[in-house]
């Protein structure tokens, strides 16, 4: 006597498993993606199963624990049925970081050579003023009216407002276009 091929079985069990989607959920389309579900987890694990066991029971098994896997996922969202969380969300696109930085460069580059050599120091290497004086070999205050009058230019080149930042994660450009009002 030759067994039944465990995956021929399956298909007798598919009427039957419906149904029970069908009492558990409730609901036509739920019920077939629970099936659709169950079906498929049952198909990629079919070595696991006993051939000489019960197949509906064990079919019955796999579905009725997709199901309260289901619900207890459901339990922890949180339902947004007007929309009023999700439509908060937004998502910046990627080429904007691209676009701005490229804008920073442009500005940066139309910037006199001291106050570009100013806003590395301070900004972008973290130097004091002092010693970015030194270095240039001009006073603390010169070097401070380099950083703030480089950082006004800018600013306006970017046409930026004076409580508005550019949103670059570089933490050298970000002191490098920190607001010209704030000593670094």
């Amino acid at each position: 006597m030759s067994e039944v091929d465990p995956k021929d079985e399956l298909v007798t069990h598919l009427p039957a498993l419906r149904a029970f989607a069908l009492s558990l959920t409730r609901n036509r389309a739920t019920a077939d993606d629970m099936m659709q579900d169950a079906v498929l987890k049952a198909w990629s694990n079919m070595d696991k199963f006993q051939p000489g066991t019960n197949m509906r029971a064990w079919l019955f098994t796999i579905l009725r624990n997709n199901y309260y896997s289901s619900r207890r996922k459901l339990n922890r969202e949180v339902a947004d049925v007007d929309n009023a969380f999700s439509d908060t969300l937004a998502v910046k696109p990627d080429h904007d970081g691209r676009l701005q930085m490229m804008d920073f460069k442009n500005a940066f580059a139309q910037l006199a050579d001291e106050h570009r050599e100013a806003l590395i120091l301070v900004g972008a290497s973290g130097f004091s003023y002092e010693d970015a004086a030194e270095m240039c070999g001009v006073a603390t205050g010169t070097m401070k009216s380099r950083v703030n009058r480089a950082r006004a230019k800018l600013t306006e080149i970017l046409q930026l407002e004076d409580d508005e930042a550019m949103e670059l994660t570089d933490t050298a450009t970000m002191a490098v276009v920190g607001s010209p009002n704030l000593p670094s």
